[in-house]
């Protein structure tokens, strides 16, 4: 029996993740006021790592998808750059991320993205109600770029557009060095950890596979 994923992001990348993993998810977006959640937060437990920034977003995410569907299997997402120790989510204008890219030129940061679970399955489907999460987090070297390639990049509109001002699977992946860790992680949704949160609810991944991805694959 094939298992039906709801992902709490609107997120194209996050998207394209999982359908390349042959798993078809419905599209829940949450509507959460991050700098809220954030502020809410650390007013109740004090400064944040950049880790703990990334779960908490994606929990709020995923809860808040999960009081709008019944019976479902909701993940929810959240990425930020740690850079020098401070935390960044999408640049808030085109100044914002040339400035981030001239910091991020040939140094390196930690991607983190936060991913939360909620079981909201029938018991009689297997549900267990259980709610969990963890955070992936992925080392990323970034190439130097002078500043007419650093003004090129941002003039795309990309770097607005996502968590870092970088992608790694778009017109931002020339600019990446490398990386030490989880690729998918630095997408946007860490499929061997989100694999771990489904196996501790009972759902193996294959569960979720479309039958059409099952028939490609053997084909």
């Amino acid at each position: 029996m094939t298992v039906s994923l709801v992902l709490a992001s609107a997120s194209p990348a996050r998207k394209r993740l999982l359908l390349g993993a042959g798993v078809e998810p419905s599209i829940v977006v949450s509507g959460v006021d991050e700098d809220a959640v954030t502020a809410t937060a650390r007013d109740t437990y004090g400064e944040l790592a950049g880790e703990d920034v990334a779960l908490v977003l994606a929990r709020a995410k995923a809860e808040a998808v999960a009081s709008q569907v019944s019976h479902a299997l909701v993940v929810g997402c959240d990425s930020v750059l740690e850079l020098d120790g401070e935390i960044h989510g999408k640049p808030v204008s085109a100044e914002e991320a040339r400035e981030r890219w001239r910091r991020m030129s040939g140094s390196s940061g930690v991607l983190h993205t936060g991913h939360w679970l909620v079981d909201g399955r029938d018991p009689e489907q297997g549900g267990s109600g259980a709610t969990l999460g963890a955070t992936a987090s992925t080392t990323v070297h970034f190439a130097t770029l002078s500043d007419v390639e650093i003004a090129a990049y941002v003039a795309t509109g990309e770097p607005l557009r996502v968590a870092g001002a970088f992608t790694l699977d778009g017109l931002g992946g020339p600019y990446v060095a490398g990386i030490e860790g989880d690729p998918s992680n630095v997408v946007g949704l860490s499929l061997p950890l989100l694999r771990e949160l489904l196996d501790e609810v009972g759902v193996p991944w294959h569960t979720l596979r479309t039958a059409s991805a099952s028939a490609g694959a053997s084909s």
